[in-house]
């Protein structure tokens, strides 16, 4: 599988304050991100796997909620994010 618990903890704990901290914005955000970027490469290769692409949209909007929440809250946290995933141009 492309997302064991040991790319998680890795994930968590890079982005996140720690291994077992998978509840702050950041950490979903980077977890959703890694995500999207698997499911964008299979739908390279499967173009009419339309289930795939209907998750792919919903993780999208999940990510983009968690944003629009985190620039609310903080926006040094929501720079801090941006620039670490390279989300925007």
């Amino acid at each position: 599988m492309y997302l064991d618990s040991a790319k998680k903890e890795e994930i968590f704990s890079q982005y996140g304050k720690g291994n077992t901290d998978t509840g702050s914005a950041e950490s979903q955000i980077a977890l959703f991100t890694y995500r999207i970027s698997h499911l964008t490469e299979h739908l390279k290769q499967n173009r009419k796997d339309f289930a795939t692409a209907r998750s792919l949209t919903k993780l999208v909007g999940k990510r983009r909620a968690l944003l629009t929440y985190l620039k609310k809250q903080d926006i040094s946290r929501y720079r801090a994010i941006i620039k670490a995933l390279g989300l925007r141009h």
